[in-house]
């Protein structure tokens, strides 16, 4: 049987460590991966004089899967978002984003599962009509909608929920007021949701959504919506499980995936082995999940599991005093 290739991209700051840190766990749990490594963010920039290199692009589209690090994306004009571009040029349309309670984290909630899905290309993230005016008093940008995105995406929330046995979808959309656009998103919604009887759909105004997740947030299952909705959306679901440091992310699209740690670069504390490398795992349990070797998935996951509800060895954000390579040490004793 072929090994199956995974291209890596450690990127930024704390990134090389948290992608080392992982790849050990994936080799402990026998995944019996090749490794094809790649450049992006500031650290391709410093070498090959641009943000994603085009044997980057290469690597990634011969893969087809792809984990990655936390990029940075220099501040200025002239810099383009390196996550955005690769979403569009692999057409990475889904964006999942799993939270989950695991005791031991001082989070504020003990039970969440939600799933937050979002719309990866269109709307406000599309980059379409970006203008400032010559005097620089004036600054406008257009969100497109279109059927087909709008269908894609709720489609591939309700056969997330089919596949992962979920009772129920909520779309979140801004329809009373952004009647064109977010209107559209919610027609179509509508339309799928009659696809699939057996889950209960709902549909939530955002700004209600957002009130409704701190106060009551057991009530969600998977929750799908628009770009900006979903990026602000999964961000404060990130909050009730005890921050970004728990919270991976998946860019999929119709045959190239690319897995990631959601959070930013931290270069404050590169180098230093202070970072929690769990959000770079989960999203390698997100990779495994994809992949279809949900039982090594699920063996990383409890070895996680059980090393932050019992404290051992767990980084200061989880409310220990040890690094990155001794809480990774433990995951990989339990495993």
């Amino acid at each position: 049987m072929t090994k199956k290739t995974i291209t890596v991209i450690p990127g930024d700051g704390i990134g090389p460590s948290i992608i080392d840190a992982t790849i050990k766990v994936l080799d402990k749990v026998g995944c019996d991966f090749e490794y094809e490594f790649a450049d992006a963010g500031l650290t391709a920039l410093e070498k090959h004089g641009e943000l994603i290199p085009e044997e980057t692009i290469t690597l990634i589209e011969k893969n087809k899967i792809t984990l990655k690090g936390p990029l940075t994306t220099p501040v200025g004009e002239g810099f383009t978002s390196i996550n955005v571009t690769l979403r569009k040029q692999f057409k990475l349309y889904a964006n999942l984003r799993p939270v989950l309670s695991f005791k031991g984290t001082k989070a504020r909630y003990e039970n969440i599962d939600i799933i937050t899905v979002r719309e990866n290309t269109e709307g406000m993230y599309s980059g379409v009509g970006q203008v400032i005016s010559e005097d620089g008093n004036k600054a406008q940008a257009m969100s497109i909608i279109t059927r087909d995105g709008a269908e894609k995406i709720v489609t591939f929330a309700y056969e997330t929920a089919r596949k992962e046995g979920r009772k129920k979808v909520t779309v979140v959309h801004k329809a009373n007021i952004l009647k064109s656009t977010s209107g559209l998103f919610l027609k179509v919604a509508r339309e799928v949701a009659l696809r699939y009887p057996e889950i209960e759909s709902t549909e939530m105004i955002v700004d209600n959504c957002c009130m409704q997740l701190v106060m009551n947030p057991e009530q969600f299952d998977v929750i799908v919506t628009t770009n900006l909705f979903g990026d602000i959306i999964s961000d404060l679901c990130a909050g009730l499980v005890g921050g970004l440091g728990m919270a991976p992310g998946a860019n999929i699209g119709e045959d190239c995936a690319i897995f990631e740690a959601v959070h930013g670069s931290a270069p404050d504390i590169a180098g230093k082995n202070l970072a929690n490398p769990t959000s770079m795992m989960l999203a390698a349990i997100q990779m495994l999940e994809y992949l279809e070797m949900s039982d090594k998935a699920e063996k990383i996951r409890a070895a996680i599991t059980d090393v932050i509800a019992s404290a051992d060895r767990t980084t200061g954000d989880l409310g220990g005093s040890h690094g990155t390579t001794d809480f990774t040490q433990a995951v990989l004793e339990r495993l």
